[in-house]
């Protein structure tokens, strides 16, 4: 059942938000369009794969998924959350910047600086207190440890 949440929650949420939302609305109305480059591919490549490892630590890790709605049971601080508090929103952020390199996309690249944007707000205004709130002391000490945003050393 976790397994299909799981997959559940990342079809409605990163696929909706780095992928049918560019695709269907952003792309075709982008007139502004650029002659794109292949150096696009490996930003895309990394952001889906450090998206996809930490679906899978909410997964196994946490007993939850990505989705507010269904969230891990326990405070994930292991594989990337070592070294960053939010990789999975960079690693969306990374796949919709990949898209617009090679799609020469400015629309994309737009959308995905008001993401990065819309991801602090909701870190800095939601998540972070509702962490504190169910984890407490663990999500401090972890939250001193571990940079918001910027990778740092374990």
């Amino acid at each position: 059942m976790l397994t299909i949440r799981a997959f559940a929650a990342f079809l409605a949420l990163p696929a909706m938000i780095a992928g049918l939302i560019p695709w269907l609305w952003l792309l075709p109305a982008d007139r502004w369009r650029l002659r794109g480059t292949q150096l696009g591919w490996p930003v895309l490549a990394a952001g889906l794969f450090v998206l996809l490892w930490c679906v899978r630590d909410f997964y196994v890790i946490g007993r939850g998924t990505l989705a507010p709605w269904d969230p891990p049971r326990r405070l994930v601080v292991v594989g990337l959350y070592r070294y960053a508090r939010n990789p999975m929103y960079v690693g969306v952020v990374a796949v919709i910047a990949g898209w617009s390199l090679v799609a020469g996309s400015l629309v994309l690249g737009g959308y995905a600086v008001f993401l990065l944007f819309v991801f602090h707000l909701r870190v800095v205004l939601y998540e972070e207190p509702v962490l504190a709130r169910l984890f407490g002391k663990d999500w401090e000490q972890y939250r001193a440890k571990v940079n918001r945003w910027w990778p740092g050393l374990p």
